[in-house]
């Protein structure tokens, strides 16, 4: 039936290829590709798989560092060294669209794949984070998305028994019909077990490892590669489904291969599935691979090779095995009760040969699909509405009469409640690596047989990003790199999920131009390169696109685990102290936009300041003077101090804070409580400490000011002698913990 098709511009623009890609295509080939092979470049050359309008801009990331073992674009996932012969592995993937449609199943095999990107590697995962956006949550269908996406990611987590530590989440209009939902996940590898994702050694079994082969996510790539529409919005045949106990038992049949040495490359098969495992692996090692489709176990009868390349099922490797090891490698797979099977080999003539019944049905050079894929200098124009949307008018902004009311307001917003109702799904934990899970500035995982942790953060404001892309960016890795600081670890490298819209309009690539270059300035000064990532583009809805959404995820490392810190006040009369200055600025707020509807603002960071901010508290809880840190960000500082007060419900602290004359006269109480300015952290300590916290901040010129001591049962914030928030731990506690279960 393939071959009764006829090949043609038209069809390779239905497939998502333009005409000029139809045209290289017949020249790489040097001929007309047959339905397959053409198939197969529109998975390939799709934006998902070959981030032809990203990849140029790549080259300004900083990806290089003496900790760096694999970097960006090596393997599906970066690994940095963390001592002992161990590297820490981690990646974040996007699975947006697949969500705006099959949310519970679509946040599943998103998991599921991230997880594979790891283990892969020789890694074993640790720890999983979603980034999660979402629209209005008094809005029904996104209570219905926001839940059943925290449904399929808890329900994959838990059955494949890993951490979920923490997150990211928050809810803003521009999200509404198409949700970001990006899984992070952290992996343990021995430097002597990491795997490259290479077909290696000429002659070499490869090997098809795992669940059978179905229709589900066919054109699954090419899906992720356009915006969402109504019609495209019910398109469930793109979606992918997972098997989380299928996934825990490759896991473990994978990890056991490559630690008894049986492995010579490996994939997983994710987005445009064996296509792209296939060609990856030939290309990355310049050699060639033949497989033949009859070969693979299908679930579905009569597929195509068109499908059988194409089907991005879930729960599936493709391993090179190496020759004499096969019969060892099928015990262990059998042992785990995986099913394997040899579909073809590793040759060296750099092509990828497809057969089905040992005929030809696609041939295609490797490098064609990989290296040769079309690379785009898109077009910008700074936004229209950027001008207008940067100008804050004071005077349209009236300042609060009761500020109780004002922050408790803002504790009930659900960007900023806990996030506790939804977390508590997530039930595997292993009580021997998790320290500290979800709720605090950054998870902490110990890592076994070492007194060395992790700490975990992952962050991104997109509202700083829509009102001033680069300084946006580069406070999403200044806030991740200063929550990973305020558990005590000190920043290795990110990852990063990119989040835009459509790449072809101007605005929208200005806005992602702008954030790379933000991202690469702040991962510059901060000593953290880009190990890995992920673009997803086409992020619209017909409302227009989402805010620009980098999401940058962050591992850093503790030396002593027994000197992690968590946010929550620990000693009645402790001192409260705020490091970096106080700066009054309400841009991108959740106040400004919660309370006066406005998302108006020009975010500024100064990156070197930031850098002195975390080196300084680094250094004070290394000392061992500081008992509490919590990052000021969304809701300012007075949402950082209640959190401080009610983060550990089994022990609430209160403080009394007394907040300075400002010397700038104008600055009005609602900015210096609610403003989300950068480069500030709230810690509690010992008065005894307070000599030495000076003697710290002094050496790297940083700004300080003592704000209070530590009490029992209530907030209380006064100024100029005059108390303005007043509120018992409980009613704090109750509105920031019941925001979001009130809601769904």
């Amino acid at each position: 039936m393939e071959a009764q098709i006829e090949i043609n511009v038209e069809l390779a623009k239905e497939l998502g290829l333009t005409e000029e890609e139809f045209n290289k295509i017949k020249e790489l080939l040097g001929r007309e590709p047959n339905f397959t092979e053409l198939g197969v470049f529109s998975a390939m050359w799709s934006e998902h798989c070959s981030y032809k309008n990203s990849r140029k801009l790549f080259k300004l990331f900083p990806t290089k560092g003496k900790q760096v073992l694999v970097g960006a674009g090596e393997e599906n996932s970066g690994i940095v060294d963390i001592g002992d012969g161990l590297g820490v592995a981690f990646k974040i993937e996007s699975h947006n669209h697949p969500s705006a449609v099959e949310p519970f199943e679509a946040s599943a095999t998103g998991i599921g794949g991230c997880l594979r990107d790891i283990f892969t590697t020789g890694a074993r995962p640790v720890a999983g984070l979603g980034a999660l956006r979402f629209g209005n949550l008094d809005n029904d269908k996104v209570k219905f998305l926001f839940k059943e996406v925290i449904r399929g990611l808890a329900h994959y987590a838990n059955t494949a028994e890993v951490n979920a530590v923490g997150g990211d989440t928050y809810f803003d209009e521009s999200y509404e019909g198409n949700p970001l939902v990006n899984a992070f996940v952290v992996g343990i590898v021995k430097h002597d077990n990491i795997v490259r994702g290479t077909a290696s050694g000429k002659g070499n079994p490869v090997y098809y490892i795992g669940g059978d082969t179905g229709r589900d996510g066919v054109g699954g790539a090419s899906f992720a590669s356009k915006e969402i529409t109504e019609e495209s919005s019910s398109s469930k045949n793109a979606v992918a489904i997972g098997d989380a106990e299928l996934g825990k038992r490759l896991r473990e049949a994978c990890l056991e291969l490559i630690q008894k040495g049986f492995v010579a490359g490996m994939q997983d098969m994710g987005a445009a599935g064996l296509t792209c495992s296939s060609c990856e692996t030939a290309s990355r090692s310049q050699s060639g691979i033949e497989i033949d489709v009859a070969l693979v176990p299908q679930r579905e009868k009569g597929m195509t090779p068109y499908e059988i390349l194409l089907s991005e099922s879930q729960e599936r490797m493709l391993a090179i095995l190496k020759s004499g090891k096969e019969k060892e490698a099928l015990d262990i797979l059998k042992k785990w009760g995986v099913n394997a099977v040899k579909i073809g080999k590793v040759t060296d003539d750099k092509m990828m040969r497809v057969k089905e019944n040992g005929a030809v049905v696609c041939e295609i050079p490797a490098a064609a699909l990989t290296e040769k894929a079309p690379l785009y200098d898109r077009q910008t124009a700074e936004p229209a509405y950027l001008k207008e949307a940067q100008r804050i008018v004071r005077e349209s902004i009236k300042e609060p009469v009761e500020f109780n009311k004002t922050l408790l307001k803002l504790l009930d917003s659900p960007t900023i409640a806990s996030k506790e109702s939804a977390y508590k799904k997530f039930t595997y934990v292993d009580k021997d690596t998790v320290e500290v899970g979800a709720g605090s500035d950054a998870a902490v995982i110990k890592i076994k047989g070492t007194k060395k942790a992790l700490a975990i953060s992952v962050d991104c404001n997109g509202r700083f990003c829509y009102l001033n892309p680069y300084n946006g960016a580069m406070m999403a890795v200044a806030e991740a790199a200063r929550n990973i600081v305020c558990a005590g670890g000190r920043p290795l490298a990110i990852t990063d999920g990119l989040n835009f819209g459509n790449p072809m309009k101007p605005e929208n690539y200005w806005q992602f131009e702008k954030c790379i270059e933000g991202l690469s300035k702040a991962c510059t000064v901060l000593n953290t390169p880009v190990i890995s990532g992920n673009v997803s583009f086409y992020n619209e809805n017909p409302k227009g696109a989402v805010d620009p959404t980098p999401m940058v995820g962050m591992v850093g490392l503790i030396k002593d685990s027994d000197k992690y810190v968590t946010q929550d006040f620990k000693n009645e009369g402790d001192l409260v102290v705020l490091l970096g200055e106080n700066k009054a600025d309400l841009s991108g707020s959740e106040y400004l936009y919660l309370v006066h509807n406005q998302k108006k603002g020009n975010p500024q960071i100064d990156i070197e300041r930031e850098k002195a901010l975390q080196e300084a508290t680094l250094e004070a809880i290394e000392s061992s003077l500081i008992n509490s840190a919590h990052d000021c960000s969304e809701g300012g500082l007075g949402v950082t101090l209640a959190e401080s007060c009610i983060t550990n419900s089994k022990r609430m602290l209160g403080a009394l804070i007394k907040l300075s004359d400002s010397k700038n006269k104008a600055v009005r109480l609602d900015e210096l409580l609610f403003g989300e300015a950068p480069s500030r952290i709230v810690v509690s300590l010992n008065k005894n400490n307070i000599k030495a916290l000076e003697k710290i901040a002094q050496k790297y010129s940083l700004p300080y000011q003592i704000l209070g001591n530590v009490i029992k049962e209530k907030l209380v914030v006064q100024y100029k002698e005059k108390t303005i928030i007043d509120i018992p731990l409980t009613k704090i506690s109750d509105t920031w913990r019941k925001a979001i279960s009130s809601r769904i």
